[in-house]
């Protein structure tokens, strides 16, 4: 059997031991053909960790970028503009992947000529102790097959997100952590990770799935492709801590921003109204808080959120955002005429 090549994405930031134990399970996989990237973002890593990366990206077992800046979006960009792939999985630095996780993957797209896209199925640690309760008949966010409105993109994300999902089938998003393409989505239809989404860069993926499905290519949830996501609370894809009042504007600008992008007046209505639901008054799948205070605090960051973005799409009237990718294509087109250079 012929084996497409995989190239594997690693965005990192700021993460440490984790980041190690995520690369070893990468390491440990059994299939012919893949590549790992390591696009780090992380200013100075503990000597331990220095060494361990040096020691792999000199034995060629890893392609270690080190940049300047922190962005997810943008180190997607930047990584898929190094890679060989066929196919393009993305995952996140702080992750337990099964042994046979590249084969699921590229299983769909070796069966499925019309898939562009596998949405992998998340195990979130943190948030419902997957683990234990994935197999358990009484856990009310386990379902076989999503709703109709999972196809609806003002609330899609409240499924892809927050639900479990045991049947394979076609979605109109993917989950950032464990999500695959094919290549040629970026190269033949030049889509690619909008760097206006800020911080942990929520909705980024939707954003870029909407994109997609404008092309002949569909997604495919496949549940086979599962992964762990251990949810560390620091580092990671966040430019900023997850617990300051710069991280819960961003939060709301990003889903705000990709619904002014992307979505009619209605989709854009139930949208906000389900973020207003489940993250402001924190009704389940959110479950949060519900006291006064708490409520009154998350619609001030819903309403600045919402500022944010209008200003953001303000601004991109003259301004696409994506100012990572120019200055990297820039700079990797003026290395490209030194070495002709050098070579006449």
């Amino acid at each position: 059997m012929s084996y497409p090549s995989i190239s594997i994405i690693i965005p990192t930031y700021r993460r440490e031991q984790i980041l190690k134990d995520t690369l070893e399970d990468v390491l440990k996989q059994d299939y012919p053909h893949f590549e790992i990237l390591v696009i780090d973002q992380t200013e100075t890593h503990d000597p331990t960790i220095q060494n361990y990366l040096e020691t792999l990206a000199k034995a060629n077992k890893i392609k270690w970028f080190r940049v300047s800046w922190a962005s997810l979006p943008a180190a997607r960009n930047y990584g898929v503009r190094r890679s060989q792939g066929d196919i393009i999985i993305f995952i996140d630095d702080d992750v337990q992947l099964p042994a046979n996780y590249l084969h699921t993957h590229t299983k769909v797209y070796q069966e499925k000529s019309e898939i562009g896209a596998v949405a992998g199925r998340v195990l979130d640690r943190m948030k419902l102790a997957d683990s234990d309760k994935i197999n358990n008949s009484e856990d009310p966010y386990t379902i076989e097959i999503l709703p109709p409105e999972a196809m609806d993109p003002g609330i899609a994300w409240y499924y892809i997100d927050l639900v479990h999902t045991t049947k394979p089938q076609e979605v109109i998003s993917t989950r950032g952590c464990n999500m695959s393409f094919r290549r040629e989505i970026f190269t033949k239809y030049n889509i690619w990770f909008d760097e206006r989404f800020r911080g942990n860069a929520v909705r980024e993926e939707s954003d870029f799935c909407l994109h997609l499905r404008q092309t002949d290519y569909k997604i495919w949830y496949e549940p086979d492709a599962y992964l762990v996501h251990l949810g560390e609370e620091t580092g990671g894809c966040h430019d900023i801590s997850t617990r300051s009042f710069s991280y819960q504007i961003t939060f709301y600008h990003n889903h705000f921003l990709m619904a002014l992008k992307n979505l009619t007046l209605l989709q854009q209505f139930r949208l906000y109204t389900k973020l207003f639901d489940c993250h402001v008054l924190g009704n389940p799948p959110c479950n949060k808080g519900g006291s006064p205070i708490k409520i009154i605090v998350r619609l001030l960051f819903y309403i600045l959120g919402l500022i944010d973005a209008i200003k953001t799409m303000l601004v991109s009237q003259w301004n696409d955002g994506q100012i990572y990718s120019k200055n990297d294509i820039k700079n990797q087109q003026l290395q490209s005429n030194k070495s002709l250079k050098s070579v006449s």
